[in-house]
């Protein structure tokens, strides 16, 4: 059987952040307004198709399909609950949307003929995908919360997971944000001459 067509190109500015985090970022804004890949018609398949998703998603049953969407459209809107502010105490109106996602699934520890291996369990293929995305947010969480930002850009409504050295970075990328917040402090100070 032949190999269906790879789907465009990803049009997001934002890619190659952790799994939680590309979800996130399937919204954005630029000069044109605010977008919404998975308003897309093939905004789901070119998501899924993504380098974190491609891995994680390989070899499952996962389909691009209207249940996927939705479910992700739910993980999406628990995550940008938390990212507000993703730092604890956690108060129940935060926590609960992403606990209920993550109940639709679980990962089983066995000893196999190689040695310990894990196995993520969900309810349906189609929680793939959701729930994998508030699992890896619930890895961020234990591992550096405080690297999870939003883009110092007030306009801008993409996050990233800091990875830099010593833990600075601003903006979701210094050619965009970055850039135009330089520009903008440089005409305030000389003018446009």
């Amino acid at each position: 059987m032949p190999r269906p067509p790879d789907p465009r190109p990803d049009p997001r500015p934002l890619t190659g952040e952790p799994l939680s985090i590309d979800l996130l970022n399937t919204r954005w804004i630029d000069a044109e307004g605010p977008h919404d890949l998975l308003d897309l018609p093939d905004g789901l398949t070119i998501w899924l198709a993504g380098d974190p998703q491609r891995i994680a998603f390989a070899g499952s049953a996962v389909t691009a399909d209207a249940r996927t969407r939705d479910q992700l459209l739910q993980a999406r809107a628990a995550l940008d609950t938390l990212a507000a502010s993703p730092r604890p105490p956690f108060e129940e109106a935060a926590r609960g949307p992403l606990s209920a996602v993550l109940a639709h699934g679980r990962v089983r520890h066995l000893l196999g003929e190689e040695g310990p291996r894990s196995v993520v369990e969900v309810d349906h293929p189609s929680w793939l995908p959701a729930w994998s995305a508030a699992e890896n947010y619930l890895h961020l969480l234990g591992e550096r919360p405080d690297r999870i930002r939003p883009c110092a850009n007030p306009q801008c409504v993409l996050h990233f997971y800091d990875v830099s050295k010593n833990g600075t970075r601003r903006w979701c990328s210094m050619s965009g944000c970055g850039n135009r917040a330089k520009a903008s402090r440089h005409y305030a100070r000389h003018g446009q001459n």
